[in-house]
């Protein structure tokens, strides 16, 4: 007698599995993003339940932990032939148990969140992802920019841990070989902002994006822009209604809304003013 779907292992990921899991995300009709998976396998921690016919990986989701304060839940994916299933719960309850009491954030589309909910997350907020050709039509405040060195990391993690909330030394450390731009802000010598832009597929995904106000989030948008030919995409806090407004204006468009939800905590931690696109929406 087969075992029932519900019931199959999961068991943990390894980088060894990048290959399947962007298989899963193209069957989902997703983009591949090898390049993405390599890092939330590496940086994070993979779940996966392979599929009992041997097709690779019937499901799969990473869990990116910054302590005991706060974990998230990215690129949770059920393939087509196993959807509607309870394959999805079965994966996000065991990544759930592997939580235990910390607190837990994740971004949801209209078709994730019902489930989410029923695992007692509540949205806790909004992004908007936005995508195009930037076009440099209109002004750029005057706010000073340039790349990012080595000697810069120390105090871009400070800034960002100030910010976030929480400690993803073990993320930013990565930025520089993930990333093809980093750049910063500064006045005075003081850091007021950086913000990375890193490939995918035929995007650069802008991300993080952390600033000290407005202006600053548009000089390093614009500055990452002026460095590459390829659309330009990006998930930002729905409460920056003036950034996503000037982004519209220079040419990119919106695709999409995400719920922000969270699970153990009322509100994410950190400062929401100064921080307008993670990373990435699978880690939060």
């Amino acid at each position: 007698m087969s075992t029932p779907l519900t019931e199959l292992p999961v068991r943990r990921l390894t980088h060894e599995d990048l290959v399947a899991c962007a298989d899963l995300s193209e069957n989902r009709g997703w983009p591949r993003e090898d390049h993405k998976w390599g890092l939330l396998l590496t940086a994070g921690t993979g779940y996966g339940i392979d599929d009992p016919e041997g097709k690779g990986l019937m499901a799969a989701s990473v869990l990116t932990s910054y302590g005991p304060g706060l974990a998230a839940i990215g690129m949770v994916l059920v393939a087509e032939r196993h959807a509607r299933r309870g394959v999805g719960r079965r994966l996000m309850r065991h990544v759930l148990a592997e939580t235990g009491d910390t607190p837990v954030t994740l971004h949801a589309t209209p078709n994730g969140k019902p489930l989410y909910e029923e695992l007692g997350f509540a949205t806790v907020g909004r992004a908007e992802m936005v995508k195009g050709h930037f076009t440099g039509t209109e002004p750029v405040p005057g706010v000073a920019t340039r790349a990012a060195t080595a000697d810069d990391m120390a105090a871009v993690i400070r800034l960002d841990t100030e910010v976030f909330g929480r400690d993803r030394t073990h993320m930013l450390t990565r930025l520089p070989a993930f990333a093809d731009q980093i750049r910063v802000a500064e006045e005075d010598g003081e850091l007021t902002g950086y913000a990375a832009a890193w490939p995918n597929m035929a995007t650069h995904v802008v991300g993080p994006l952390v600033a000290r106000d407005t202006a600053t989030a548009q000089a390093l948008v614009a500055s990452l822009a002026a460095h590459t030919d390829r659309p330009l995409r990006t998930d930002i806090d729905v409460r920056h209604e003036e950034l996503l407004s000037w982004l519209r204006r220079q040419g990119l468009e919106t695709i999409a809304f995400n719920a922000v939800m969270a699970r153990g905590i009322p509100a994410l931690p950190g400062d929401w003013t100064r921080r307008f696109a993670p990373l990435t929406v699978a880690a939060g």
